[in-house]
């Protein structure tokens, strides 16, 4: 797979996570109304998956971040040195995504969340 191709491919999972939270949205403003949001079980399982999906906006943070990151390393000659891939690397706006020791951390831990990464 080409680097371009692979960064499409981020952008597209990024649209798919936006597009999927909306029909979450939809479907919570549905619990939300009348009787049934007056529910405290109701209530509590929509405030569970609002927290969840707040983790949506950071994965599509994530994929735009690493599309642009892709597409500037294939821009870059096959004899370019590890520190320009390191210095695009670091200029993501994710710190995640720059501390190797925090790369994916939410998936080694046990927090009783959603893991999203």
């Amino acid at each position: 797979m080409s680097l371009q191709k692979l960064a499409r491919e981020l952008d597209e999972t990024a649209r798919q996570t936006a597009s999927m939270l909306e029909g979450i949205t939809e479907a919570l403003e549905m619990l939300a109304e009348k009787q049934l949001g007056k529910d405290p079980t109701v209530r509590e399982a929509v405030q569970l998956i609002v927290t969840a999906l707040q983790g949506q906006d950071r994965i599509e943070q994530r994929c735009h971040n690493m599309a642009l990151a892709v597409r500037q390393f294939a821009l870059l000659p096959p004899t370019a040195p590890d520190s320009v891939y390191d210095e695009i690397w670091s200029s993501l706006t994710l710190d995640e995504l720059r501390v190797p020791a925090l790369s994916g951390i939410a998936a080694h831990q046990a927090h009783g969340d959603a893991e999203l990464f």
